[in-house]
């Protein structure tokens, strides 16, 4: 696209810029990151009524291109052409909240003063009428001295003038030294304000309603609570079907294809490793995609920087800052961007306690096993006849996270050399209906995200399991599973004495090894590990969760499940989140404690569970 029109979206957080990229682009878009950093460069194209392509790119939300972290360093960089492999834009758009330009025009401003092309973007003006303010945009564009288009992100209004516009080039180096206007940005935005903006009520009725509820010490505090069970019994119920189908699926599938193999390796490698190992970890994908679901609607309904403010005290009291949350919450999704999204955490002493702790959160890597074993051992029934009691476990193990994340953070308070308190700023945008659109891609994003990990590293760590399961070939005469004589059983049986107090057998000691790449392998790994332990073909046939049982079948009890249960709380499989850390601390000290400090913890509560619960629960 050498001859595309090259623009780029600047504006606040909050400002609706992400949904507009996403109605332009819908899913031409990729993300990367640049060279040399771990930022995120979000690009996409789309084509102009007159057939010109365009490339566009999302640049982090910023207040100011006076930069205080990673993200805004990138943003003015790329405005200011510091960028090579970015080059000159040939037009900057200017994405304000209409309904809040005293506090978004500033940005804009300072666009302005650099003598850059700009095209400014009235967006949620459909939320600045609702106010009852009325902006006179022909007014605004003569005292800015650049183009204005309004629009409507989230209902796709005023998308065809904003593509018309490109189409026509109505984006200029400003033209005017703002009618003559003297003083600070403030007193300029003042002044422009009051000639072109008239407001019957700017009281937004709607948002201070809801706060008085969500913003409550008391009931924010619950009603956060609340939100959180609705979502991890939701990941449980709404997801069972869909996950019954794609097992029901790759069974048969395996089946099929094991029918037409005759060569006995070659069948085991296939149907044991391949097939078993990717359909073992595919089946979760709904789970996934629920809980992403319930984390993008919160945040495009302007909910989690309120639940940043609301926990912002606790939170502060243990060591961390508010703007903590939201990272952390990222990291129930996955730690990777969690980790990465602490970048806009400004103070360095906040940011590293929140990336130490961002690996506690139960990421969505974690529920294949917490759905594997919860399914084998809890029993599906309902508490008061209302809850569901895998979906309470499913919370517990989610609580203990949070938990834990917070006396850690709280431990490392004391060894901090900065003591001083850091107050919290931030915009609470008003609320709005989710973007279904922005939604919908998110969700796709994730998907693909997924299916790429399922596609390259599980599948590759199950075929590299299966070989080390498989030879050398037992000798003749062998009395044991084959499994036993392999490289992989041999490793397990050494391994085993260290792990016996965790109640971890032989077994489990082996899906250890590859889930250090990726927690989610571990179910994969368990699944090759049994299907080449077992000798009843119609065991294995039944699937790894139905041969699992209390009952002791395969050496497990409910002691051992609760200890795996509780170790992959705490433990560090997942070599992305540890090279992550190096990249964003650039610390191998910091990865070094990390790793440490979390496989200690998962060591010592394992042992906890286990011996407490083979007391009390045989």
């Amino acid at each position: 696209m050498s001859d595309a029109l090259r623009i780029a979206l600047v504006g606040n957080p909050n400002c609706g810029k992400t949904s507009l990229f996403n109605h332009l682009t819908g899913t031409r878009q990729k993300v990367a990151n640049y060279a040399g950093v771990t930022v995120e460069r979000k690009v996409g194209q789309f084509t102009l009524p007159s057939g010109k392509p365009v490339r566009v790119l999302d640049l982090p939300g910023t207040y100011s291109l006076d930069a205080t972290s990673p993200d805004e360093e990138i943003t003015r960089d790329v405005v200011q052409g510091k960028i090579a492999e970015e080059g000159q834009q040939d037009a900057f758009l200017c994405v304000v909240d209409a309904s809040n330009l005293n506090l978004h025009l500033g940005l804009v401003l300072e666009m302005i003063a650099l003598g850059r092309p700009i095209l400014l973007v009235l967006n949620m003006m459909d939320e600045a009428r609702r106010r009852g303010m009325q902006i006179n945009t022909q007014k605004l564009s003569e005292r800015l001295g650049i183009p204005v288009v309004e629009t409507v992100a989230v209902r796709h209004s005023g998308i065809e003038n904003l593509m018309n516009a490109l189409d026509q080039g109505k984006y200029s180096i400003p033209h005017t030294e703002l009618s003559g206007l003297n003083g600070d940005n403030h007193h300029k935005i003042s002044t422009i304000l009051h000639d072109v903006v008239h407001s019957v009520d700017q009281e937004d009725k709607r948002s201070d309603f809801l706060d008085k509820i969500f913003l409550h010490p008391v009931l924010g505090l619950v009603s956060l609570a609340l939100m959180m069970f609705v979502v991890f019994q939701a990941v449980f119920a709404w997801a069972a079907p869909f996950m019954d189908g794609i097992e029901s699926l790759f069974a048969w599938f395996g089946e099929f294809v094991g029918q037409h193999i005759s060569h006995p390796l070659l069948n085991s490698l296939v149907v044991d490793g391949v097939i078993a190992g990717a359909g073992g970890v595919l089946v979760f994908l709904p789970q996934i995609l629920i809980l992403f679901f319930f984390i993008l609607v919160l945040e495009e309904s302007g909910y989690l920087p309120r639940a940043a403010f609301l926990l912002d005290k606790l939170m502060f009291k243990a060591g961390l800052s508010g703007r903590a949350f939201i990272p952390l919450l990222s990291s129930f999704a996955c730690a990777v961007p969690g980790i990465m999204a602490t970048r806009s955490i400004s103070d360095p002493r906040d940011r590293l306690t929140t990336i130490l702790v961002a690996p506690l959160m139960t990421c969505s890597a974690r529920l294949p096993v917490y759905a594997l074993l919860i399914a084998a051992f809890i029993p599906e029934q309902l508490v008061w006849g209302v809850f569901n009691l895998q979906g309470l476990v499913l919370f517990g193990l989610y609580m203990a996270g949070i938990v834990s994340a917070l006396l850690v953070s709280f431990v490392l308070k004391f060894f901090q050399t900065d003591k001083s308190q850091h107050m919290l700023l931030m915009e609470l945008p008003s609320y709005r209906f989710p973007d279904v659109k922005s939604i919908w891609i998110g969700l796709l994003d994730r998907a693909k995200i997924f299916l790429k990990r399922v596609g390259g590293i599980i599948f590759a760590l199950s075929i590299l399991l299966w070989f080390l399961c498989t030879f050398p070939q037992p000798p003749e005469g062998a009395t044991l599973p084959a499994i036993d004589y392999s490289l992989a059983g041999m490793l397990g049986h050494v391994m085993q004495p260290i792990f016996a107090p965790l109640g971890f057998n032989w077994q489990i000691c082996i899906a250890l090894i590859p889930a250090m790449a990726a927690r989610e392998v571990v179910v994969a790994a368990l699944g090759t590990v049994y299907a080449l332990s077992a000798t009843d073909d119609d065991a294995v046939a039944q699937g790894l969760a139905s041969i699992i049982s209390s009952d002791g079948s395969l050496g497990w009890s409910l002691a051992t499940a609760l200890s795996l249960l509780v170790w992959f709380i705490y433990a560090p499989h997942c070599l992305a989140t540890l090279a992550t850390v190096k990249r964003e601390t650039g610390s191998w000290k910091t990865v070094s404690f990390m790793t440490a400090y979390l496989f200690g913890l998962a060591y010592l509560m394992s042992f906890l569970t286990y011996q407490i619960a083979s007391h009390y629960l045989g």
